[in-house]
């Protein structure tokens, strides 16, 4: 962790199809050794699947899943006179969609379909209707977030 100052936060260009950061910080997730064209033609292949097996726009879907994975509540362990406590607390904006994109990611390469494009799909439709495993994980948090609400005035 930095002593100095607070790291500064880097602006990422927007995606050259849609001009979205959303889509080009999901790509950059998305994106394994650098392999930047692979990620984006996964992504937007999955997008036009989506569009096939929806019948709506791809981009709207994708956003409405997001939407839907991004949790209100997690708990982070405090120490309190030498017990360590669980403590929800409200999460930042940017951690909402940091935590959104890399649980849709992770739930997407966790499924059975033959290639990426059709999990990232699959995943993405899933999560819009909130059904899947990015939308499981999220209930898990907030289920843990819950269980500790007692310890909710440790925090400061």
């Amino acid at each position: 962790m930095a002593r100095r100052r607070r790291a500064e936060i880097r602006r990422i260009p927007p995606d050259p199809k849609y001009g979205s950061v959303l889509i080009s910080k999901f790509i950059n997730n998305l994106m394994w050794d650098g392999k930047k064209s692979l990620a984006q033609r996964i992504f937007y292949q999955a997008l036009e699947l989506i569009e096939k097996k929806t019948r709506e726009d791809g981009r709207s879907v994708f956003e409405r899943a997001i939407n839907n994975v991004k949790p209100l509540l997690e708990v982070r362990p405090r120490r309190v006179g030498g017990a360590t406590y669980q403590i929800p607390i409200e999460v930042a904006p940017r951690r909402k969609e940091s935590l959104a994109i890399k649980w849709i990611i992770k739930a997407a390469r966790a499924r059975s379909e033959y290639t990426m494009v059709e999990r990232l799909a699959a995943e993405i439709i899933a999560a819009s209707k909130n059904e899947g495993g990015a939308i499981k994980k999220k209930e898990e948090i907030h289920r843990m977030a819950e269980a500790n609400r007692a310890f909710a005035h440790f925090r400061w």
